[in-house]
């Protein structure tokens, strides 16, 4: 048997001269299975279940009407926790026992839906579902928006916690608080939001509610009565969640009577129908027809469909305040669907909401593309990307060799990662040069005419390469963030000598149960950006967890480090290092340059320097130890002397072709290394 699928050219045209089969065929479409026959050939069985439906257009759905749940039966709640400790998992539970979607055990990660989130077991973008549910002979819609709970992504958080007015803080059973479990309750308190803690994954073979419970008591002051004791993965007690969420959550407070006031806090692109804006209603309603007005760029919209996520889209007949929903009003421009955006009736204004505090860049990367022909594509598909993505701050940049591009600031470095991933998958495709990832500086200008050029005695440094020079320079400024690890106490020893070695500075110790302690240290951001999490699990065997924070910027000795191949300086590898570590960072370049070069028939000598000093250098192997001498007629030998070597050397460099170089998987240059893939080898005569 195979599915008919209409997309499919190359069938449809197969099955073109089987017309009047295929007409008897739909026919019985819903009875028994058919065998079509025909001449000398016979067509497989079909059967109704094997038959892939066509695209159904959301316009031709059936429209669901929401004006049955009144504001006091609506609960708007987010599911947020470390990293790992089950939040997809409960989602997919409570989808289940609500009818979103049937019993199976294939439902792993529903909510889930970019294939990056599945082959990496992790969530990276908020997803919201709304559940209908009964309870005490009353109907409630419950609005649950699944969150990320790596600290790259604290962003997406605290977005979808603005359409909120509860959350529930999960924490595994066997390994208790973590670091971004803390700092995820910290955003929800900060909020003002109604907390339920839950207690996940009883069932395993080491789990200790009891311990959890003290743990949360006397970390978030919360009573251990409040916790409820649950195993998403077997759906045990997970019905009490619910019932929970109607009891304790507060219905959205409106403003009852008020005109149509809606928070636009995420969005996607869809190539047929725009911009897709998920939308919290606070005050009056919204419904195809009406004529909408953007507070943040005021241009005019006409609505052309408003509706749920349960998860699918399921158009409704009009969406009312308190409700959460999407809408699409024809925004083909993703510039005109700003995060954080209040949407507002035609003629009738409200004061727009507050909206979200910018993302502050942590790790800034270039981005270019492979073949220059490719920019005006690769530029589509950052700007539909960065729609998705609003933590994303993305501004223009060129390169001697590798062209006109693009300077991309993210919140992490797995953020990163992800970003790049899901712009070589899904339907992108795009392939892109990332360079070395650096962090942002800042410089107090001393010099008047530099003041007087960029307006501004102080100027923030996001590409290594425009580092200014000390003569004009008062002081150098490099970013902070306040750390927060928590861990077993085995493995206090190990984690204290490692933030030694990142020049960090202890702010507070605490045991928060007998046996596991929680610190907090001031770090240089580009101490931990790369590798320090890797590190930290490795000596901690995994057990310890890692979250961070911004701490502002503080004065510090940094130099600017230029790498040279054969005395040329290298623009794409140019590296801020604070001086203490300059010749450790200049000697890891080095050694790894020189490993990763291709070997060539001449040497290429790798110098890393702090102005006109060389701090570290390695050569490079060529490819013949006897590039020097060739044996001639007889036994005579001829020596090349240096400027056949010279011109030798010039005509084999010309002939390298960069582009292919930059594109090879060469490690990650770091100042201890990491399994990130860095692109930025050129080979200079």
């Amino acid at each position: 048997m195979f599915a008919v699928n209409p997309h499919h050219t190359a069938r449809c045209l197969h099955l073109w001269k089987w017309k009047p089969h295929v007409c008897a065929l739909r026919r019985h479409l819903w009875g028994q299975p058919v065998t079509v026959w025909g001449g000398d050939h016979v067509l497989p069985t079909f059967h109704p279940t094997n038959l892939r439906p066509a695209a159904s257009y959301s316009t031709k759905k059936e429209r669901i009407d929401m004006s049955e749940y009144d504001v006091e039966y609506i609960r708007n709640f987010s599911i947020i926790a470390h990293v790992d400790h089950g939040k997809s998992t409960l989602a997919d539970r409570l989808l289940e026992i609500t009818g979103c979607i049937p019993k199976a055990a294939s439902n792993k990660q529903v909510l889930d839906k970019l294939q990056v989130e599945r082959e990496r077991g992790i969530t990276v973008k908020a997803q919201t579902a709304s559940l209908f549910y009964t309870y005490e002979a009353k109907k409630y819609l419950l609005n649950l928006i699944d969150t990320p709970g790596h600290v790259d992504f604290s962003y997406e958080v605290s977005r979808s916690l603005s359409a909120c007015q509860g959350v529930l803080l999960v924490v595994d059973a066997n390994e208790g608080i973590q670091a971004q479990t803390v700092a995820n309750f910290f955003l929800a308190f900060e909020a003002q939001l109604s907390i339920i803690p839950i207690i996940n994954k009883i069932d395993l073979k080491n789990a200790d509610p009891e311990r959890v419970e003290k743990q949360i008591e006397k970390m978030f002051d919360i009573p251990a009565s409040d916790c409820i004791r649950i195993s998403a993965k077997l759906g045990t007690n997970v019905e009490t969640v619910l019932q929970e969420v109607v009891r304790r959550l507060p219905p959205p407070k409106i403003e009852k009577g008020s005109p149509l006031k809606a928070l636009l806090f995420d969005s996607t692109f869809d190539h047929y129908r725009g911009v897709v804006a998920s939308i919290a209603l606070c005050g009056g309603d919204v419904c195809k027809g009406n004529k909408i007005v953007s507070a943040h760029s005021g241009k005019c919209y006409e609505v052309n469909e408003v509706g749920i996520l349960t998860p699918e889209e399921v158009p409704a007949e009009k969406l009312y305040a308190g409700q959460v929903g999407y809408l699409i009003a024809g925004m083909k421009d993703v510039q005109e669907a700003q995060i954080g955006d209040t949407l507002h009736l035609l003629k009738q204004p409200v004061e727009p909401l507050p909206g979200f505090k910018p993302a502050k860049p942590m790790v800034f990367a270039g981005m270019f593309p492979v073949d220059q022909s490719e920019y005006s594509n690769l530029k589509s598909a950052l700007e539909k990307l960065t729609l998705n993505d609003s933590s994303v701050s993305v501004s223009r940049d060129s390169s001697a060799a590798l062209g006109a591009g693009w300077r991309l600031g993210f919140l992490g470095l797995l953020h990163m990662e992800v970003f790049n991933q899901r712009l070589e998958q899904e339907e992108y495709n795009a392939s892109v040069i990332m360079t070395s990832p650096t962090v942002p500086y800042k410089a107090v200008l001393s010099s008047p005419k530099l003041i007087k050029e960029y307006g501004e005695s102080e100027i923030t440094i996001v590409n290594p390469s425009a580092f200014p020079d000390k003569s004009v320079v008062k002081e150098y400024l490099e970013p902070m963030i306040l750390g927060t690890i928590i861990s077993p106490d085995d493995y206090l020893g190990k984690i204290m000598s490692l933030c030694q070695t990142r020049r960090a500075e202890q702010k507070s110790f605490l045991y928060i149960d007998e046996h596991r302690i929680m610190m907090k240290y001031l770090f240089p951001l580009n101490e931990i950006v790369v590798d320090f999490y890797d590190n930290l699990k490795s000596l901690s065997s995994g057990y310890a967890s890692f979250d961070y924070e911004d701490a502002g910027y503080l004065p510090a000795d940094l130099v600017k480090m230029d790498i040279l191949l054969n005395g040329r300086p290298v623009e794409e590898l140019v590296t801020i290092a604070h001086r203490e570590k300059a010749y450790e960072v200049g000697k890891a370049i080095c050694e790894r340059l020189r490993d990763a070069i291709p070997r060539q028939l001449f040497e290429i000598a790798v110098q890393a320097s702090i102005g006109s000093k060389i701090i570290a250098r390695e050569t490079t192997f060529h490819a013949s130890q006897n590039l020097m001498h060739r044996r001639c007629d007889g036994d005579n030998k001829e020596t090349f002397d240096s400027s056949h070597l010279t011109a030798a050397a010039t005509v084999v460099a010309k002939s390298i072709d960069t582009p292919a170089i930059l594109s090879d998987n060469t490690q990650f240059l770091s100042e201890n290394g990491c399994n990130h893939k860095f692109f930025g080898i050129i080979i200079f005569s």
